[in-house]
């Protein structure tokens, strides 16, 4: 693919203000959060009016919390790009769960942690078509270092236009069980969209396909929508 050096109007578009850290916009799901938790702080302070000394912070942490920063994602059918923000946690090979319809041989799983402090939001790794999804309820446990069986997760299976097959599991952690996956089987997705999110620390697991070779290392920080993962067409020999 050829690279085309940016406009001028594209340059100026870049938001290089202030603003850009302090007031980012946050996902849909995250507004209706915070619409009931101003109405139930403001009730609360009609019979205390102290009660804003601990409702601020609390707000202005779910703010950042539920926070949608705009994405930048390279251009490139053949590249999986990080569906989360984290820091890498495990890449280990294993047989991924039969929901995302994968096959039996074992594939590299690429683990990206996610803690109170990143962003939520979930991007889709290619572009394609949402091919299964199984929802599994769990418990309240850890997701840092273990296979994550008894966790409430989300599992999303896709195939590219070129037919590859990836899947993908969203997984809550210690702290709550919400994850929020709207997606159906049939929809389009481009690599970087917004698919969902996991409240309050969380893990996202990434299944390559069959001899694809991570480009990513143990404790890199991901970006979701911009991290390159992988790359379809670099397999191993």
């Amino acid at each position: 693919m050829t690279y085309k050096l940016p406009t001028k109007e594209q340059l100026q578009a870049v938001d290089l203000s202030w603003k850009r850290y302090l007031f980012p916009a946050i996902h849909k799901e995250g507004v209706k959060i915070l619409v009931c938790m101003v109405i139930f702080f403001w009730v609360l302070a009609l019979l205390w009016s102290g009660v804003w000394f601990i409702g601020i912070p609390v707000l202005v942490f779910s703010y950042y919390f539920f926070r949608n920063p705009d994405r930048y994602t390279p251009e490139g059918d053949n590249l999986i790009i990080s569906p989360a923000d984290g820091i890498v946690s495990n890449i280990k090979e294993m047989v991924p769960p039969k929901a995302l319809g994968l096959g039996n041989e074992k594939l590299i799983r690429i683990s990206i942690f996610m803690s109170v402090f990143s962003v939520h939001v979930n991007r889709a790794p290619v572009t394609g078509e949402v091919t299964h999804l199984e929802y599994v309820p769990g418990k309240l446990v850890s997701v840092a270092d273990k296979d994550s069986e008894d966790n409430e997760r989300q599992l999303i299976g896709m195939k590219t236009k070129n037919g590859e097959k990836i899947g993908f599991v969203q997984i809550a952690g210690l702290i709550a069980r919400r994850i929020y996956c709207p997606l159906k089987i049939g929809d389009k997705l481009k690599a970087g969209e917004v698919f969902g999110m996991i409240r309050f620390g969380s893990r996202l697991d990434v299944f390559l396909p069959k001899g694809v070779v991570p480009k990513i290392l143990l404790g890199q920080v991901a970006v979701a929508g911009e991290t390159i993962l992988a790359e379809l067409k670099e397999k191993r020999k």
